[in-house]
């Protein structure tokens, strides 16, 4: 990366406290990022084993208010929100009219005020910020609602891994360990005001803190301080991949639909109404989908990358989305799109890796499960 490709990228409000920390840079969505600090494996085995933190404040950051918000957006999504209590969230996708996934986010709702307004927070991924508000803001009535876009004005930080709720509470005044998985609070973080979920994109467990810049440029060096080490996109790409955690942009996109994509889970035709894309969704659930999203292991030490094409007797028939070697299991693993019929377990496939056929197996997702 040049001087002037990073001159015009975005930072996030801890760019600086990276770079004392010797952080290797690079490009992701618009954003100067760090890819790693002391090494992706090192790093990847400190959210198995202990505690990581992540610089995720590159991530898109709304506020939904209104008396009628739930009604409007249980149309933009397949998933059912009715059933949200406050301090609960669900993680779904938006959806196009033809049933491609526009965007895979978590839906926090905090409940109402008095004079019976729900307030909720949208978090979205950093490369689909923008499209992402275009998007719900043109099938959203805006005059029943406000639609706030606060992405630059807060820091988000992930903490993750078995210890990472120990560490993170000598920060909050709040019990965190009274917070279930996919619940959130607002709480108070080193004195100050602050959002705090019970979420992640690593399979382990760990929580996500949206707080002022200044508040969380403390609590980043405060983790520091006590032992949590700083983790890069790398380690989140090997983590998430082997929680088989889909990636927007390479596992799902506007031309996948969830049942295709493993996230049938996420469509709920039975409890809800009309929502964008479900005749599409209806169709598929009753004629079955014509590919489906396999998790492989490779059966040697070559690793499948994506866009590798996959093949069975010689023939493409498919194609990697994801891949890496797996830091936890020691071997390689990916995620690719094949027909259905040869998306069983254990069928035997092979991935194109510079001219040469290696044979890969199609195995049960997640690669890694923790121990709870």
């Amino acid at each position: 990366m040049t001087q002037s490709d990073a001159a015009s990228l975005a930072r996030t409000p801890l760019y600086d406290l990276c770079l004392e920390l010797n952080a290797r840079m690079t490009e992701f969505s618009g954003w100067e990022m760090p890819v790693q600090y002391s090494g992706i494996s090192r790093e990847h085995q400190a959210v198995r084993t202990a505690a990581g933190m992540f610089d995720i404040s590159h991530m898109g950051k709304f506020r939904l208010t209104g008396k009628n918000v739930l009604e409007q957006i249980q149309r933009l999504v397949p998933s059912d929100l009715s059933h949200l209590q406050p301090g609960q969230a669900q993680y779904t996708v938006l959806l196009n009219p033809q049933a491609g996934i526009v965007d895979d986010l978590i839906f926090y709702y905090q409940g109402e005020d008095g004079g019976g307004s729900q307030r909720w927070v949208v978090i979205v991924n950093a490369a689909t910020t923008q499209k992402d508000q275009d998007w719900m803001k043109s099938n959203l009535d805006l005059s029943q609602m406000e639609f706030q876009d606060c992405s630059g004005a807060n820091t988000l930080i992930a903490v993750q891994g078995p210890d990472a709720v120990r560490y993170l509470q000598s920060f909050v005044a709040e019990d965190l360990s009274a917070v279930k998985p996919f619940g959130h609070l607002e709480g108070t973080v080193l004195g100050q005001p602050g959002f705090l979920a019970r979420t992640g994109y690593t399979g382990e467990d760990g929580f996500e803190v949206m707080t002022a810049p200044e508040t969380g440029r403390e609590l980043w060096r405060s983790l520091l301080q006590v032992g949590v080490i700083p983790c890069g996109l790398g380690a989140r790409d090997t983590l998430r991949l082997e929680a088989a955690m889909a990636l927007y942009g390479q596992d799902i996109d506007d031309s996948t639909t969830p049942l295709e994509a493993g996230l049938g889970w996420l469509v709920h035709l039975d409890t809800k109404g009309e929502f964008i894309g479900r005749p599409v969704l209806e169709k598929q659930k009753q004629d079955g989908v014509q590919r489906r999203l396999v998790g492989l292991q490779m059966q040697g030490r070559n690793i499948a990358r994506h866009g590798y094409p996959v093949y069975v007797d010689g023939k493409p028939v498919g194609e990697v989305t994801s891949g890496t070697q797996s830091p936890t299991l020691g071997v390689a693993i990916a995620l690719a799109y094949v027909p259905t019929p040869l998306s069983k377990l254990d069928q035997i496939l092979e991935v194109e890796i510079r001219g040469k056929l290696y044979p890969a197996v199609v195995v049960k997702r997640p690669f890694y499960r923790r121990v709870k």
